[in-house]
């Protein structure tokens, strides 16, 4: 069987779906959902059907699954439909714009038994797989420190969009939700945070820049940093080459230290001592190869195995609840100067 899978919103990141979902030998894009003219031009594109709703998509091309690309506010009301409907959905991450939500829509799929996935895309990225195999094969002994950054700039006519100068349109929710993403993926659930926010550069509502102190339920202590008024080199969209729309520059945004060793990624460079583990040990340095691939094509792929039964998500809704509780920790901690205890 290959599932028929639904796009629905035909947004910069709906069509990115749509793409993948249409080139895939895994999937076929049952149609595109979206009431607007860039809906239908977006089907036309991809040779898909085009619907202005779930409801008619149901009653005339019925999907097997449904990629939900939606403005964020909508994510809870379409994925209920979904659900009600029982088709499983993957919905772009954030999973809500909200903590209550989130737990309202995983609570649904769980008593529905319909899969719920988020689209945190990075999980499916080789560099990630490969970082988190490092990991648990103990080559670096026992994780304890880590540093993650996104520093960018984004250029002025970005904000000429009002919503992104908005409250909960900053940074901290629109990309290092996905570098926290990551961040539990490698090392586990959060327990606790403490973040300082500043407006400085902008004056917006939202935040320019974000520093995070991170506390793993492991033991490990994280800092994490998100600035958009930087022309600076280090963020997993300029290192990664993940996604080609940006100059890819040979840097690490990721740094992981063991007892036996680090890791700094993309670049996987492994770094060990050679002989006493000692600041006067010169060190072994090594890259670990990983072939390039897609992450949203291999988000297709996962999804359509999760329709036919023979694996679960990757990535589930009750993952993306849980690294959005930690995005909502951070702004309150950085609205309140307090920490906070997940």
């Amino acid at each position: 069987m290959t599932p028929r899978i639904a796009v629905m919103g035909a947004g910069l990141i709906g069509r990115r779906h749509a793409m993948h979902v249409a080139a895939s030998s895994d999937a076929d894009l049952a149609c595109v959902i979206d009431p607007s003219p860039v809906g239908q031009a977006v089907a036309e594109e991809f040779g898909a059907p085009w619907m202005r709703s779930l409801d008619e998509a149901l009653a005339s091309a019925r999907p097997d699954g449904v990629i939900v690309a939606t403005p964020n506010q909508m994510h809870m009301r379409n994925g209920l439909d979904c659900i009600a409907a029982g088709l499983p959905a993957l919905i772009e991450k954030p999973l809500c714009d909200g903590v209550a939500d989130a737990e309202r829509l995983v609570a649904a799929a769980d008593a529905a038994g319909v899969p719920l996935l988020t689209g945190h895309h990075r999980r499916h990225n080789p560099l990630m797989q490969q970082a988190k195999q490092i990991l648990g094969s103990g080559v670096l002994g026992r994780p304890v420190v880590a540093n993650a950054m996104f520093w960018v700039r984004k250029p002025d006519n970005y904000f000429d969009v009002a919503w992104r100068r908005e409250k909960g349109a900053g940074p901290v929710l629109l990309n290092l939700i996905h570098d926290i993403d990551n961040l539990r993926f490698l090392l586990g659930d959060i327990a606790a945070v403490t973040a300082a926010e500043s407006n400085g550069v902008r004056g917006n509502a939202v935040e320019d820049t974000s520093v995070i102190l991170l506390e793993f339920a492991s033991g490990v202590l994280a800092t994490a940093s998100v600035c958009d008024a930087t022309v600076a080199a280090w963020s997993w969209e300029a290192n990664s080459g993940e996604n080609p729309a940006y100059p890819q520059v040979d840097q690490d945004c990721y740094l992981i230290g063991g007892t036996h060793g680090s890791l700094a990624l993309p670049s996987m460079t492994l770094r060990t001592a050679q002989g006493e583990r000692s600041w006067y040990s010169p060190l072994e340095t090594s890259r670990v190869e990983v072939p390039p691939a897609d992450p949203l094509a291999r988000q297709v792929t996962q999804f359509a195995r999760v329709i036919r039964g023979e694996e679960p998500p990757l990535v589930s809704g009750r993952e993306g609840l849980e690294t959005l509780r930690v995005i909502e920790a951070v702004k309150k901690s950085a609205a309140t100067g307090t920490r906070i205890v997940l």
